[in-house]
C-alpha cells in the first residue's frame, strides 16, 4: 500500500488494477488541494502504464465516498487574501475534465455520501456504481454556491428536468433515484461490492479491459431496493421546474399546487428554495440553461469564472459561516429574498474574467482530448 498527499490517498495495485482510496474518513473524505494534484498525477501515470488495465476509486470508511471539497480551508484562504481558493478550483476542474476524458476504464464505488466534489470525480467514471448506503446530492445553493465540478454539463444532461430540480434544491437521493436520473450506471449490494474486488483479483484480462470490466459489473449488478421517488414525482417536477421560468415563478408555481398527492412535496420544496441563496438560485438557473448547449470544457471554464465571483459576492462566505462553521443555519443572504434580486447582479456572474486565450483552463482539450 502506497501513500500520497501525506496519507490522504492510498494506492494498492493488484492484478493490473490500481485501487485508489480517498483516505480522510473522519471528515467524510473531502478533497484537499494536495489530493487533487496527486490524483491528477496518478491518473496520468496510469494512463501510460501498460501494466495498469483499470482503476477502482473509493472512499475510506463506511460513511462516504467523498462529501465534497475542503470548503473551510477555502474560506480561510479568501479571508486571508490567499490563493488556495483559486488554485483549488483550477486543479479540481482540471482533474474533473481529465477523468471525463480518461483513456482506461475506471470504476467509482459510490457507497455512502457522494456530494459536490465527490460528484465531480465520480461523474467522469465509465462505471458509476451505486452502493446501498449511497446518498447523492449537489447541495451547493444551500451555502451560497452553485452546483459546479462540471454539473453545468452533467446535470443538464440528466433525465429532464430532474437535473435542474436537483441542482436548484440540493435534494439528497439514493441509489434508485440516481439510476433513474442517469447519475449512476449500476447498483451493487454490499456483498456484491466485496465480490467485485475478489473477482478483479482473479480476472483474466483480454485485449479489451473495458469490456472485461463491463461484463464483470453486469454479472454482479441487481436492481436497487425500493422504487425511485423521482419517478413518481417526475410529472410534478416537469410542471413546476420549467427552465423558461425564473426561480421566483417556480416557487410561486409550487405554492399553487393543489393535487393531494403532490401538495406536501410542493410546499416542502417551496420552503426549501426560500432558504437557499436567492442570488445563487438564479445563477444556477442560468448556469444550467447555458450548460445544456456547452461542451464539458466550456462548462468548466464558465464555472471557474462563476466560482471566483462567488468568493467576491459574499453569499458563499456567509453560507459557509452559517452552515459549516457556526452551524446556526441562519445565513444572511444578500439580498434576502428572490423578489429583491436585481437581474443585473446575476448577469455580473457571467461576465468574462479573462482575455481570450488567457483562461486558466484554456488548454484542457489540448492536454486531455
Amino acid at each position: 500500500m502506497q501513500k500520497y498527499s501525506q496519507g490522504e490517498l492510498l494506492v494498492e495495485v493488484r492484478n493490473h488494477v490500481a485501487h485508489l482510496t480517498l483516505n480522510r474518513p473522519a471528515q467524510l473524505n473531502p478533497l484537499s488541494f494536495g489530493m487533487l494534484k496527486s490524483m491528477s498525477e496518478l491518473f496520468a501515470q496510469w494512463a501510460g502504464d501498460d501494466r495498469i488495465k483499470a482503476i477502482v476509486l473509493r472512499g475510506a470508511g463506511s460513511k462516504a465516498f467523498c462529501a465534497g471539497g475542503d470548503i473551510r480551508s477555502l474560506r480561510d484562504s479568501a479571508l486571508a487574501n490567499g490563493t488556495l481558493h483559486r488554485d483549488f478550483f483550477i486543479a479540481e476542474y482540471t482533474l474533473d475534465y481529465q477523468l471525463h476524458r480518461y483513456v482506461k476504464p475506471y470504476i467509482s464505488l459510490l457507497d455512502g455520501i457522494v456530494m459536490g466534489g465527490g460528484m465531480g470525480i465520480a461523474q467522469g467514471s465509465g462505471f458509476r456504481v451505486a452502493g446501498p448506503k449511497m446518498r447523492m446530492a449537489m447541495p451547493e445553493t444551500g451555502i451560497g454556491l452553485f452546483p459546479d465540478v462540471g454539473a453545468s454539463y452533467f446535470l443538464s444532461r440528466a433525465r429532464p428536468p430532474l437535473g435542474f430540480y436537483l441542482g436548484l434544491t440540493g435534494t439528497v437521493i439514493g441509489p434508485a433515484d440516481a439510476l433513474f436520473a442517469g447519475l449512476a450506471d449500476r447498483y451493487l449490494h454490499t456483498e456484491a461490492i466485496s465480490e467485485l474486488d475478489s473477482r478483479l483479483d482473479r480476472l483474466l484480462w483480454t485485449r479489451d479491459p473495458g469490456q472485461d470490466m463491463a461484463r464483470l459489473i453486469d454479472a454482479l449488478a441487481t436492481a436497487p431496493p425500493g422504487p425511485a421517488t423521482l419517478e413518481s414525482l417526475q410529472d410534478a417536477i416537469a410542471l413546476h421546474f420549467s427552465m423558461d421560468n425564473p426561480v421566483v415563478e417556480i416557487v410561486a408555481s409550487l405554492e399553487r399546487e393543489t393535487r393531494p398527492q403532490f401538495m406536501d412535496w410542493a410546499r416542502t420544496t417551496a420552503a426549501l428554495l426560500k432558504k437557499r441563496s436567492p442570488t445563487l438560485l438564479e445563477v444556477t438557473h442560468e448556469q444550467l440553461n447555458r450548460g445544456a448547449s456547452l461542451s464539458l470544457a466550456d462548462s468548466l471554464r464558465m464555472e471557474l469564472g462563476l466560482v471566483f465571483h462567488c468568493f467576491e459576492h459574499g453569499d458563499l462566505m456567509e453560507g459557509i459561516r452559517a452552515v459549516i462553521i457556526d452551524k446556526d443555519n441562519a445565513p444572511r443572504w444578500h439580498p434576502q429574498t428572490l423578489a429583491d434580486l436585481d437581474r443585473e447582479t446575476v448577469a455580473d456572474f457571467f461576465k468574462p474574467r479573462w482575455e481570450e486565450g488567457n483562461h486558466p483552463l484554456r488548454n484542457l482539450e489540448l492536454r486531455f482530448g
